[in-house]
């Protein structure tokens, strides 16, 4: 197992193709004017040392250089150790409603933006826990398993989106259902489900499908992301906006926060509705309702004593720098011998 200390400086890597381009650059110009200025038999007895092979070399060792130096910087670090640690929380899977109505703008910067700011956050004040994470529209689609690697349930989140389930539609009872298959510890005693939406519902059975998840032991908290006034929902390509969307009747969608449907929801799973234009509020009442939960013990393996490795990176760079500095763009004289180009000898 690895960590990157420092990733931005990756981006150092990029002097690498601009290096090379400048030098082609300058081969061809030197080529340019040594045909307008000298004959080239001329050139080679003026120049008999001159080296084609060496100048390429140079430029290939600063390239490598620069590539160790990027490493250096960066410092990746190495886990030695495996250990098995012992940490104490509650199992706790977060629904994110990905449909079209959740780009409405009634809540800055949109429904979507803000609902994933707001699991960002809770996630941000979670220890112990485990979570896992699902996507819905017209269908539910599994997005994170439940995992205690946070790292990676964000990184997982900020890249969904509204184009991730072609058919639309706000099917919550699907998003509940799949959420019972997501909890795989049957000692867990407490199941908390996150339910961020506008709270729209195009797939009915609702309060069938919130008795069975209470029946399971499952704790449903909606996060209503929206106003109740609502708004239309734009269609935008690149950042532009293209057109506001219209139903069959070509009238103008108007969508609002059906707070009514997430009540219900939280009701029947001894949950509790949250209002999600306040992320503070949200966050600080999601740190109460944890922390009055009992906590169940598991065990989880994760790598400790992180060494870091940018000496090995940095030594590298300077010993090819000093290399560069040595060689010389001459031919050496027992790479002469070798004739690897074949070169006729007069």
């Amino acid at each position: 197992m690895y960590q990157l200390e420092q990733p931005i400086y990756f981006y150092i890597l990029f002097a690498i193709p601009v290096i090379v381009v400048l030098f082609l650059l300058v081969l061809v110009w030197k080529k340019t004017v040594q045909k307008r200025f000298v004959d080239k038999e001329l050139l080679k007895k003026l120049s008999p040392n001159r080296s084609l092979f060496k100048p390429i070399l140079k430029v290939f060792v600063l390239c490598l250089a620069i590539a160790c130096l990027s490493f250096a910087l960066v410092n990746p670090k190495v886990g030695t150790k495996l250990e098995t640690v012992k940490r104490e929380g509650v199992d706790i899977v977060f629904a994110l409603d990905v449909s079209k109505s959740m780009l409405v703008e009634d809540i800055a910067p949109n429904r979507l933006d803000k609902a994933k700011q707001l699991i960002t956050q809770i996630i941000n004040n979670l220890s112990g826990d485990r979570v896992g994470i699902i996507g819905y529209a017209g269908s539910a689609f599994p997005q994170v398993p439940i995992t205690t690697d946070f790292a990676a349930a964000k990184l997982f989140l900020n890249g969904m989106n509204t184009d991730m389930v072609s058919s639309q539609g706000t099917a919550i009872t699907q998003a509940i259902e799949m959420a019972q298959t997501f909890y795989d510890d049957e000692s867990q005693t407490n199941r908390v489900m996150f339910l961020v939406s506008d709270g729209e519902d195009h797939g009915g059975n609702i309060a069938k499908i919130s008795e069975e998840a209470a029946e399971k032991g499952i704790r449903i908290f909606p996060i209503g992301v929206g106003t109740v006034e609502g708004g239309p929902i734009p269609i935008k390509k690149n950042g532009v906006l293209q057109y506001y969307l219209r139903d069959k009747n070509n009238e103008q969608v108007i969508s609002r926060l059906g707070e009514e449907t997430l009540k219900e929801i939280a009701k029947t799973t001894n949950g509790e509705y949250l209002n999600g234009a306040n992320t503070k509020a949200v966050v600080d009442r999601v740190k109460a309702i944890l922390g009055g939960m009992d906590k169940k013990e598991f065990e989880a393996k994760q790598f400790t004593d992180f060494k870091d490795q940018f000496q090995w990176f940095l030594a590298g760079a300077l010993f090819l720098l000093v290399l560069d500095v040595f060689l010389l763009e001459r031919k050496t004289a027992w790479l002469k011998k070798l004739n690897l180009f074949n070169e006729v000898k007069k």
